[in-house]
């Protein structure tokens, strides 16, 4: 929420925040027990909690 103002509402105040709070708790949770984590990325249906898996040549290489 770039140059946006503040909400007048007080409930509203916080709430931002909170979301951002509950959308990190929820990835890690979902990390956690190797569960998915769905969120629209550049509108398509993504993954977030899944890793990239890299290859032992690639961290060979990588080195």
């Amino acid at each position: 929420m770039k140059n946006e103002k503040l909400p007048k509402d007080p409930d509203l105040l916080g709430s931002v925040q909170a979301m951002k709070r509950s959308a990190a708790n929820a990835l890690k949770l979902a990390r956690r027990t190797h569960t998915p984590c769905y969120v629209v990325k550049d509108g398509k249906i993504v993954n977030v909690a899944e890793r990239q898996k890299i290859s032992r040549t690639e961290k060979i290489v990588s080195k």
